[in-house]
């Protein structure tokens, strides 16, 4: 009876074959532990992102966009209420207006009817001068002789000396007034009318910022607002993505970061994409920052990492623009 056992079929390899196979697939491995893989960071994908600022706290009125919509620079956003603004335009420009109108009075002088006002006044406090100097006159040999009263003398002295006193201040407006207005004056009022004017266009440019309006073209990444809000000055209305390209927003671990110099070429690796991106250093943080959470990889996890961007750089830029923002990536140097 034959014993029982492995049986070798022809068709198969030979033991001396696989022993063969064997030691190449061990050699292999042992070559590709010998070579470790590049070097590597990880991040998230990015675009360059710009707001559009409340230029004032007025109701939202109208969207004109959705997000994700792709818009041209200079097209309109969004619309707050006008109506405030307009109205605190229109009193700046009367502001305006009559300081202007002040400034010319300035420039043209005192009127021919004034400076004839200014003579009546002035013969008029000569002749009450002139009466009261002449009573003044009158009373002081009575005083003499103790005929009147000692502080009747007195009280006409005084009237005499106002009624003097009055006509030299009559005679000084008269000449305030043939003098013409002072160069320092009209100097006050162009700055009183600057100053208007200047407060006008401030308020304009208020106005016209209130129709926001695309500065660049992007993509509406979020419209924090919604319509009927109002939100305060300064908070961004919209947020856009721009740019031609893309950049990868990696953290380089410490051991990493010294070999690592601006415009070094880089592979860019996107989750869920295959094949690499070619990628150039635009950016490496001096300041070093803690590893996030997602960037934790084995001893990197006790270690500061420091903050750079990898732009894209390949040529099929349409491509590269239907990439989204925030998907990670990984990064060899």
């Amino acid at each position: 009876m034959a014993a029982s056992g492995p049986v070798w079929n022809a068709a198969m390899p030979s033991p001396t074959l696989l022993c063969r196979l064997s030691a190449l697939c061990f050699s292999t491995a042992l070559l590709a532990a010998c070579h470790p893989a590049p070097p590597e960071a990880l991040g998230t994908l990015e675009w360059d992102r710009i707001t559009v600022p409340a230029p004032a706290a007025e109701t939202i009125v109208a969207v004109a966009v959705v997000e994700g919509q792709h818009v041209p620079a200079g097209a309109p956003l969004l619309q707050l209420d006008a109506t405030r603004t307009a109205a605190q335009l229109a009193a700046l420009q009367a502001q305006s207006q009559r300081a202007g109108q002040a400034l010319e009075e300035l420039e043209h002088g005192p009127r021919v009817e004034d400076i004839a006002q200014a003579l009546a006044n002035v013969a008029a406090a000569r002749a009450q001068a002139a009466d009261a100097s002449a009573y003044y006159a009158r009373l002081q040999p009575l005083g003499r002789q103790r005929l009147v009263a000692a502080a009747d003398v007195d009280r006409a002295r005084a009237a005499a000396g106002n009624a003097t006193g009055v006509v030299q201040a009559a005679e000084q407006a008269l000449l305030a007034l043939q003098h013409g207005t002072r160069a320092e004056q009209v100097a006050q009022g162009a700055a009183s009318l600057q100053a208007a004017q200047a407060q006008q266009d401030e308020q304009a440019v208020t106005l016209g910022k209130l129709a926001l309006v695309a500065p660049r073209a992007g993509v509406i990444d979020a419209l924090p607002y919604r319509l009927g809000d109002q939100a305060p000055v300064g908070a961004p209305l919209a947020v856009l993505l721009v740019g031609d390209h893309p950049y990868a927003r990696v953290y380089l671990p410490s051991a990493l970061r010294p070999s690592v110099v601006v415009g070094q070429a880089a592979h860019v690796y996107l989750q869920g994409r295959d094949g690499a991106l070619t990628g150039r250093v635009r950016a490496v943080r001096s300041d070093p920052v803690f590893t996030p959470y997602y960037a934790l990889t084995g001893e990197d996890a006790a270690r500061l990492s420091y903050l750079a961007e990898i732009e894209l750089v390949d040529t099929d830029t349409a491509a590269l623009a239907r990439l989204p923002a925030g998907v990670p990536v990984r990064v060899t140097f």
